[in-house]
């Protein structure tokens, strides 16, 4: 990668850093866990319990945007429970209330990033954490994408984005900074179309 991007990089990771302090536990405004029994069809009974975010599912939409240039956008943000405390992923978000997949991916790269795509393309789906959550995903690729527009974040949000080469992109999974699954999916399955 480019002495100057990591440098770039870096910063943002500096900037949004964390620390954590565990103050209480107790259910959240966004989080909630419902507790079940199960009956199954030997007979056997089994308790489970089911996170809910903000009193959904959680179902989410993931995009890789491909800029009109060819290269790529990630987003910087807090992710204060992971190990370094700051993510380096692909934007993503969940779906609204009868809002489509689709949708949802344009809307969140456009508020993440300011960009919209010529075209988009589903690559894959699957569930997050299918052991505690029926949260479905949904990955995309966004082709073609401009920017247009500032970003328009939540007031809990604090996202950097970060424009790079398809290569660089790569080299970020090989070196361990983009490590959460949803992003890793989608570029691996994105990989066909992408010219480097």
């Amino acid at each position: 990668m480019r002495k100057e991007k990591l440098e770039e990089l870096n910063e943002y990771v500096e900037l949004l850093m964390t620390k954590r302090k565990k103050l209480m536990e107790m259910t959240g405004d966004f989080i909630k866990v419902n507790k079940y029994l199960v009956e199954l069809n030997n007979g056997e009974v089994i308790t489970r319990e089911k996170i809910l975010k903000g009193n959904n599912d959680g179902n989410a939409s993931i995009v890789l945007p491909v800029t009109v240039d060819g290269n790529v956008i990630l987003v910087v943000q807090p992710r204060v429970f992971t190990r370094s405390g700051v993510g380096i992923e692909l934007p993503a978000g969940y779906v609204d209330v009868g809002e489509e997949y689709e949708d949802a991916a344009k809307r969140e790269l456009f508020e993440e990033t300011g960009y919209v795509p010529e075209n988009i393309r589903l690559l894959g789906q699957f569930y997050q954490d299918q052991g505690c959550s029926s949260a479905y995903n949904k990955s995309f690729l966004a082709e073609g994408c401009r920017k247009i527009g500032s970003q328009s974040l939540d007031s809990s949000e604090f996202i950097k984005y970060f424009e790079c080469s398809v290569d660089e992109l790569y080299e970020l999974v090989e070196l361990g900074m983009i490590n959460d699954l949803q992003s890793q999916y989608t570029i691996e399955k994105a990989k066909q179309y992408i010219r480097r």
